[in-house]
C-alpha cells in the first residue's frame, strides 16, 4: 500500500496543483486550515476569498462568480455544505446549472469527537437528489488528486466528499486502474460476490476480500467513487457475473451508495443485496476507530454480509 494520508490533505495538495491552471476562484468559510484550501491561497491569494462564518453568503457569492462566466469552489465541513446551505446549493447553484464545486470536508465519522451534530451521515443522499449534481467520494490520496483534476475540468455543479482520517493509498497499486467520473473502478476480480464501496470503506472492502479469499470465497471489489451519475453498467455486470452484491459506505444506508445500487438492481437485475453502513440513527462523540466499530463499518462486518448475500443467492 502507498502513502497514508487523509483525503482532505490530498485535496488541498491537488487544489494547489490544478487550481491555478484552471483559473478557478476559491472561497472558504473561515476554515481554510481545516479544509486545506489554504494551500491554494498560498499560491493564488488574488483568487482566494475568506468569506467568514457565513456559508450561505459564500454559496451566493460563488453563484455570482459563475453567473458572470467564472468558476468557483466553495469549502466548509460536509455537515454545513450539505445541510446549512442546502437551499443556496439547490436554488442558486444547481437550479441554474452553474459551474460551482462544493467541497465538503470532515465527512461522516472522520471528525468523530465533534459528535453527532458535526457528523454528516446524510450528505451524499442530500446532494444526490439535487437534479444535475455530480457527487464524488474519493477513497485515497491518489484518487482524490485525480478527482480534483476531473472535477475542475468538468462543467456544472459538483459535490466532493472528503475525510479527516488517514487512510492507506491503494488505487495507485492496482494494475490498469483508471479514474473517470461516472465510471466505477474494479480493484479486484471475483466470481462469488461483489463488494461495491466508496470513500474510506474501499480499504475495508479490500481487507474483507482478503479475509474471504482465505475461506475460498472470491469477492470482486469495485470502487464506486462516483455516486452520481452512478455506473449502472458496472453494477449490472457485477450482478450478472457474481449474483450477489454488498455495498459499503461511511454514510446512512438510506439514500447513499446502497440506495443507488438498489435502484439499479431492482429496475434491471434483481439479485441479493446487502448494505453495510449507518443504520437509521445519529452518531456519537468518540474516536473514528471506535465509531467504525460501533456502527459496523468494519471488514469483519462486510465479510458477514457477503456470506449472507451468497446464502441468499443459493436460495
Amino acid at each position: 500500500m502507498g502513502e497514508k494520508m487523509t483525503t482532505g490533505i490530498a485535496y488541498g495538495k491537488a487544489l494547489a496543483e490544478f487550481g491555478p491552471k484552471s483559473e478557478v476562484y476559491v472561497l472558504d468559510a473561515d476554515v481554510s486550515s481545516c479544509t486545506m484550501s489554504i494551500e491554494f491561497a498560498k499560491i493564488c491569494p488574488e483568487r482566494f476569498f475568506n468569506m467568514g462564518i457565513a456559508e450561505a453568503n459564500m454559496a451566493g457569492a460563488a453563484a455570482g462568480i459563475a453567473t458572470c462566466g467564472g468558476a468557483a469552489v466553495i469549502h466548509t465541513f460536509a455537515i454545513f455544505a450539505a445541510g446549512r446551505i442546502y437551499d443556496q446549493v439547490r436554488n442558486s447553484i444547481a437550479y441554474p446549472g452553474l459551474n460551482v464545486k462544493i467541497a465538503g470536508t470532515h465527512a461522516g465519522f472522520t471528525n468523530g469527537k465533534d459528535g453527532a451534530t458535526h457528523q454528516s451521515i446524510e450528505d451524499i443522499s442530500l446532494m444526490r437528489e439535487i437534479p444535475g449534481m455530480t457527487v464524488l467520494v474519493p477513497c485515497d490520496s491518489n484518487e482524490t488528486r485525480l478527482a480534483v483534476k476531473a472535477m475542475l475540468e468538468m462543467k456544472g455543479p459538483c459535490y466532493i466528499r472528503l475525510g479527516h482520517t488517514e487512510v492507506d493509498t491503494v488505487t495507485d497499486q492496482i494494475p490498469g486502474y483508471h479514474y473517470e467520473i461516472g465510471k466505477g473502478a474494479q480493484l479486484k476480480e471475483g466470481t462469488d460476490v461483489t463488494i461495491i464501496a466508496c470513500g474510506l470503506m474501499v480499504q475495508m472492502a479490500l481487507a474483507a476480500a482478503e479475509m474471504l479469499d482465505k475461506e475460498g470465497i472470491h469477492a470482486r471489489v469495485i470502487d464506486m467513487h462516483t455516486i452520481k451519475p452512478i455506473d449502472r453498467e458496472c453494477i449490472l455486470k457485477a450482478a450478472k457475473e457474481t449474483g450477489a452484491i454488498v455495498t459499503a459506505e461511511m454514510h446512512s444506508v438510506l439514500g447513499g451508495l446502497g440506495s443507488a445500487a438498489a435502484e439499479v438492481l431492482t429496475e434491471e437485475c434483481l439479485v441479493p443485496l446487502e448494505r453495510v453502513g449507518v443504520e437509521d440513527r445519529f452518531g456519537h462523540s468518540a474516536t473514528t476507530e471506535e465509531l467504525f466499530e460501533k456502527y459496523g463499518l468494519t471488514a469483519e462486518n462486510i465479510v458477514k454480509h457477503a456470506k449472507c448475500a451468497i446464502e441468499r443467492k443459493k436460495n
